[in-house]
């Protein structure tokens, strides 16, 4: 072969090459959208969840669920799964709630529990406000928020008096 034939070949097999890579060396040029499926969820909502919650108490909080096991509606699901495209990453997250008589009783899945989540809602109270009637009598006055002063003009005109005085005359 002679060596116009061979960088022919060669010149061939770099082109047919880049042709083919061609696509992934310049797929940061196209756009791609975000992708979100299914529950979004923050960990503050999560976090509100208490154990003997009723099923609409639930669902005020979270919103609906994906999916509710259809053959008994004590399981429901929250899944979400978002993938970025700019980079292709993927979040996968799931909250699996299980619920006995209509009410609340375990929470499986990847997002945190607040500390008092063993609290039923009667029971737990928001930090510093005291508990319904026994604590209530042995407590202080409620506390009232700072009254604003008197609005008082920042600078006074003189003789506003005598002019308004004239116009009503």
């Amino acid at each position: 072969m002679t060596i116009k034939k061979k960088s022919l070949t060669l010149l061939g097999a770099v082109a047919l090459s880049l042709s083919v890579s061609g696509c992934g060396v310049f797929d940061w040029l196209i756009y791609k959208p975000d992708i979100p499926q299914g529950n979004y969820m923050e960990t503050q909502q999560v976090e509100k969840l208490r154990i003997e919650m009723t099923k609409e108490q639930v669902e005020y909080i979270l919103g609906r669920p994906v999916l509710r096991d259809s053959f008994s509606d004590d399981t429901w699901y929250y899944v979400y799964h978002f993938k970025s495209g700019r980079d292709a990453s993927i979040i996968h997250k799931e909250l699996i709630i299980h619920f006995e008589n209509d009410m609340l009783t375990k929470v499986v899945g990847d997002y945190d529990l607040a500390e008092d989540f063993d609290t039923p809602l009667e029971q737990s109270r928001l930090p510093d406000a005291p508990m319904l009637d026994t604590e209530a009598e042995n407590s202080e006055a409620p506390l009232l928020p700072e009254q604003r002063p008197e609005p008082v003009p920042l600078v006074e005109e003189e003789g506003s008096e005598y002019q308004a005085e004239k116009q009503f005359e």
